[in-house]
Order: C-alpha cells, then structure tokens, then sequence
C-alpha cells in the first residue's frame, strides 16, 4: 500500500521558517507531480505549490516569494520549505502525489493525512 506521510508542522512567530516534509512509501515505480495544499477552518482548500518529475514548480499567489518546494526523487519526498510565515499561513498541509505503483500501469493520486502548522501574531 502506498502512503504519504507529512512531517516537520509545529507552531512559529511570524516572520519565522518551517520546512515540510511528505515521504512517499510502498510499491512505487514512478511519481510525476507532488503538491502541498493547505486547508483553515472555514477556508477552502487551497493548492499551495507544485512540482513535477522534472523540477518544474508553481505557487500560489498568496505564498510567492516566501514559500519553496522541492524533491528529493531518490527518497520520494517533498518538501517546502516556508519563511516569512504569517498568521494567515495558518492550515493544515497535506501533500499528494501523482504516481504509478507496483500494480499500475497509469498514475494515480495518492494523499497523505496533514500536519499542522500554526503561526502566532
């Protein structure tokens, strides 16, 4: 069974860092796509960045210039690294993963269950 596994959520100062890390275990032959979304209470669910198999990356617009992402496809592992956080980054982060597992032949989507990060004023 494939899973994903958030770590590295806390709570920060504004102002402060934190880096998220999603490892991807089980039967897996290939991931293409991983992304970190977030969702408050009360707040739609929101795609905060993106990368592909080849390294390309996009962010929300809320988040640009402040949050990086990238991978690590030796260890199947997405990270995003946030500085400057503010209140408003608030959320949980749950990372997914497009990829193709030992018993598929076309990528699937895959969920990890979220981290917590909370930012203080």
């Amino acid at each position: 069974q494939v899973q994903l596994v958030e770590s590295g959520g806390g709570l920060m100062q504004a102002g402060g860092s934190l880096r998220l890390s999603c490892a991807a275990s089980g039967s897996i032959v290939r991931i293409s796509a991983m992304r970190w979304y977030r969702q408050a209470p009360g707040k739609q669910r929101e795609l905060v960045a993106a990368i592909t198999s080849g390294a390309t990356t996009n962010y929300a617009d809320s988040v640009k210039g402040r949050f990086t992402i990238s991978r690590d496809n030796a260890k199947n592992t997405v990270y995003l690294q946030m500085n400057s956080l503010k209140p408003e980054d608030t959320a949980v982060y749950s990372c997914n993963a497009d990829l193709v597992s030992g018993s598929g032949l076309w990528p699937s989507r895959y969920w990890g269950h979220g981290t917590q990060v909370t930012v203080s004023s």
